[in-house]
């Protein structure tokens, strides 16, 4: 990594991941949403051209071992979840069903007490979860997590920290976001990025609703106005969750 490149980074991420870095990041400019660029679907030929030359791609492969489906309409921050925790090989419950395997499930991720005073999943089934539940959800298994509002961070910050997670193989990033803002049909929305290609300026969500749409490279100026979007349910505006095992 570049020097200036360094110490812009340190700017965004302050001490690391548990350091200050809500009181770090100034208010962006809300500034005036653009036409969504069309979304490039990644089983297409073009989509698997751009990721063969993103250099930034250090969480695709874990991520895409254990790419599922969410088992609910509101089930897509569970399901995200289950990804993230099983791709950094977090210590698992037994699966039911599978005798003494031990893997995260949509079912299981909710046995912990902890996690249920955080949310119960009869409530996820209901009506989701926010940006910061999500964050909350997952620290609940021990994880290192911080909840970023999109009105938090600038266009710059966002590749920032897209980059530098991306190319990290010991964290994740998820991205709560807008489906409307990139180009897509529907409302809220949560799932895992994989990879960015520089030369384009796009970002590739691994989509958990697959029923719906394929895993999708979305240009990064949609994905910042998508998580700038105000969650109805919170209030506040969607965003991203940067996630890193402790130990």
């Amino acid at each position: 990594m570049q020097p200036d490149r360094q110490r812009r980074l340190a700017r965004i991420l302050g001490a690391g991941l548990g350091g200050a870095l809500m009181a770090m990041l100034p208010m962006a400019p809300r500034g005036t949403a653009a036409q969504p660029k069309s979304p490039i679907a990644l089983p297409e030929p073009e989509g698997q051209t751009l990721l063969l030359q993103s250099v930034d791609r250090a969480d695709y492969g874990p991520l895409a071992e254990q790419f599922l489906t969410q088992a609910r309409l509101s089930y897509c921050g569970v399901a995200s979840m289950v990804m993230v925790l099983n791709s950094l090989a977090v210590p698992a419950p037994l699966a039911a069903g599978y005798g003494n395997y031990r893997f995260w499930t949509q079912e299981n991720v909710f046995d912990s007490p902890r996690t249920r005073a955080v949310l119960s999943p009869e409530l996820v089934a209901r009506r989701g979860m926010s940006l910061d539940q999500l964050g909350a959800l997952l620290a609940s298994h021990g994880l290192q997590t911080r909840a970023i509002h999109g009105d938090r961070l600038s266009l710059a910050q966002l590749r920032l920290l897209l980059r530098h997670n991306l190319n990290n193989p010991g964290d994740r990033l998820l991205v709560n976001y807008d489906r409307t803002a990139v180009g897509q049909a529907g409302g809220g929305h949560i799932s895992p990025v994989a990879a960015y290609h520089a030369a384009t300026d796009r970002v590739l969500i691994l989509d958990v609703a697959r029923y719906r749409y394929p895993s999708t490279w979305v240009a990064l100026v949609d994905l910042w106005q998508a998580i700038r979007s105000t969650d109805n349910s919170s209030g506040r505006s969607r965003g991203v969750v940067v996630v890193r095992r402790i130990n």
